[in-house]
């Protein structure tokens, strides 16, 4: 599938599972040194692969008649300094509520490990800057997901399906320690039973045979 079919396709998915809303929320996915990056001012389940400008690794636009994301910037970053082939950045509401009263989301259920662990907050910067830019790249040191503060989520992968899974997987964590607070104090899982679900992983148990 063509970069730019892929971006339309899971712009679709986005706004179908509410992870978007309006023209909130971007992807792009790089090959070589072209990024195909969503448009901007355009919804993710209005756009067609024509809408979707492609740049290079400096942000020229070199394919495309529509103007890329204000935060393809953003996107750049994240690619500059990860091996990252794909960047989704998404307003869901579970995350952004995390977004907006939390430093961290804590490792509450082991799929945490999925993401690199605990899923840290990049502090607040204006949308579109290079101040947004550089805080996410810190937050995702070490990470496939990072939230930004007062404002949404992002997530990365080798492929936008990977990335992809991820921000749905980073929105269900989300879910859970927001409906879990209404409960009580979420139990947070220490550094050992972390490290005990990684060798668990590593060395899976073997039955015997009949």
């Amino acid at each position: 599938m063509d970069l730019r079919d892929q971006l339309c396709a899971y712009g679709r998915r986005a706004v179908e599972l509410g992870l978007v809303i309006g023209t909130s929320g971007n992807l792009s996915v790089r090959q070589g040194d072209r990024v195909a990056v969503t448009p901007s001012g355009v919804a993710l389940d209005r756009l067609t692969p024509e809408m979707c400008p492609v740049v290079d690794v400096s942000g020229h636009l070199v394919e495309g008649e529509l103007q890329p994301s204000s935060e393809t910037p953003m996107h750049l970053a994240i690619y500059e300094t990860t091996d990252a082939r794909a960047v989704v950045h998404t307003h869901s509401v579970f995350g952004t509520v995390v977004a907006t009263t939390m430093t961290e989301l804590p490792p509450i259920h082991y799929n945490a490990l999925l993401l690199g662990g605990a899923v840290r907050v990049a502090e607040y910067a204006t949308y579109g800057t290079p101040e947004l830019a550089a805080n996410v790249r810190a937050a995702l040191a070490g990470r496939r997901a990072a939230l930004m503060a007062n404002h949404g989520g992002v997530t990365v992968g080798a492929t936008l399906e990977e990335a992809f899974e991820a921000t749905r997987l980073l929105e269900w964590l989300c879910e859970v320690y927001v409906r879990a607070l209404g409960v009580g104090r979420p139990a947070v899982l220490t550094d050992d039973q972390l490290t005990a679900v990684v060798e668990r992983a590593l060395n899976p148990p073997e039955f015997p045979r009949l």
